[in-house]
């Protein structure tokens, strides 16, 4: 009962997070973790890197890249939420084990595919694992890292794997010079995630929900996860946060998700650069994603510890604005070089990469930790799956009446404008809702002190 005492509350007057305890093995856990990622995240964005190549093996027109995109998206929608509820009644860490690891052997199988809609259907399969990895690895993370360290772990993860993903990105463009080379990225980005199972497996090793957090960390586990079990009735009670509401409408919103289906297609299509040269680009965005993350984690860390009220908010309202002017200068005036798009692309990747580092520890802060997982099956699975189907969806037909660059125009700058401006509506429910969370974790502490053995 005496070190139970000693854990400090959260910040009396604004509610914040407390700052969290140091979960044993956690960068060994993160490592995993991050691992997982990137090949579930280099699995979803070959097809459309290596379109141009499906497109001419498979006698398909710009529209199929819309459809296939949007079909692993919405297939997210059931298979994200699921994926919740498996991990509550089984365990994460076998989920993991099968989603976002042993299922790469449907990538497999979707190399052999003879028209499209055998790849349609297979990669529909694929992408119905790892749709496991957004809601469960974020949840999982927050169970690593407490408090004002998330924004640097979650921006450590995100930017690692865009980074990694960059220098594999130049790499996968060179496959454009083989035979049927996409077949040949989806059979070894498929074994590799086997192997990542296996890995999982093996090493991996789940903290249990709430264990990075101040109020619970010296409660046994069984204690932590007594309030972990999700029904219906919590599942719905998450749509009465009026900052996650927010936070889900903004994700619907976010247009800047398009760039990563269409970019190449568009430096190709419109602009008149090879497959293998636009391809190029995804290194510049790649690393300057990566340099985002650590710039948004750090500075959401730091305003979580010195304005809680307003500070995240802001940050994640001016990469809305930011990433506006760059897609404008950007996309709507033509370049000779490559070089200038690879600057631009540089631009862009930086400023989407503060999103994850901020918004997803805000997605934390307003959710006690057994709806967490749920929440990002929301947030990830549900919300911007739907934004990113629709998006891509909409954009693969209107471009081939309108043009890329139109759509670029009003999807990239204008609707990202509005959801910039969107999101000055989470100011005044933020700063209530994360107070709200860290009272019923106090709560919960006081319970475990009073009762009978504490």
């Amino acid at each position: 009962m005496s070190e139970l005492s000693k854990t400090p509350p959260a910040h009396p007057a604004t509610g914040a997070p407390a700052n969290g305890v140091q979960v044993k093995g956690r960068n060994k856990q993160l490592a995993l973790l991050g691992g997982t990622m990137l090949v579930d995240s280099t699995e979803a964005s070959l097809v459309s890197s290596l379109f141009p190549l499906i497109k001419q093996s498979l006698g398909v027109s710009l529209g199929a890249l819309g459809i296939l995109t949007a079909a692993s998206k919405l297939v997210g929608v059931l298979a994200g939420p699921f994926w919740v509820w498996a991990a509550e009644r089984t365990s994460r860490k076998s989920v993991l084990v099968v989603a976002t690891g042993l299922w790469g052997a449907w990538g497999v199988a979707a190399g052999f595919s003879q028209n499209f809609t055998q790849l349609l259907v297979l990669y529909t399969i694929l992408a119905a694992g790892y749709a496991a990895a957004g809601p469960l690895i974020t949840e999982v993370i927050g169970d690593l890292f407490g408090g004002s360290s998330r924004g640097r772990a979650v921006g450590i993860v995100y930017g690692t794997v865009s980074l990694a993903s960059a220098v594999i990105g130049p790499i996968k463009g060179q496959l454009a010079g083989l035979d049927e080379g996409w077949r040949w990225g989806l059979w070894g980005i498929g074994a590799f995630n086997i192997l990542l199972g296996i890995a999982l497996l093996i090493w991996f090793r789940d903290p249990g929900r709430g264990a990075a957090e101040e109020q619970l960390a010296n409660l046994d586990r069984a204690t932590r996860e007594a309030h972990a079990k999700l029904t219906w009735a919590r599942a719905f009670s998450l749509l009465q946060i009026r900052s996650l509401v927010i936070l889900l409408v903004s994700r619907l919103l976010s247009g800047h998700l398009l760039v990563a289906t269409f970019g190449v297609v568009f430096l190709v299509d419109v602009r008149g650069f090879s497959t293998q040269e636009a391809a190029l680009v995804t290194l510049p965005f790649g690393v300057g994603y990566f340099l985002g993350t650590l710039l948004g984690g750090a500075a959401n860390d730091w305003a979580t510890r010195r304005s809680p009220r307003y500070g995240p908010v802001a940050i994640l309202q001016a990469a809305q604005f930011a990433f506006a002017v760059f897609a404008f200068f950007g996309s709507q005036f033509s370049y000779d070089s490559i070089l200038v798009y690879g600057a631009f692309f540089a631009l862009l990747g930086a400023s989407q990469g503060i999103n994850p580092s901020v918004n997803r520890p805000m997605v934390m802060a307003i959710t006690p930790p057994e709806l967490r997982g749920a929440a990002f099956a929301l947030y990830v699975s549900i919300a911007e799956a739907i934004a990113w189907a629709g998006y891509s969806l909409g954009a693969g037909f209107l471009a081939d009446t309108l043009g890329l660059q139109a759509v670029f125009l009003w999807v990239l700058v204008v609707l990202m404008l509005v959801n910039g401006l969107f999101l000055s509506l989470l100011y005044r429910p933020y700063a209530a809702d994360t107070a709200r969370v860290q009272r019923d974790l106090d709560s919960r502490r006081k319970d475990a002190l009073d009762s009978p053995g504490a």
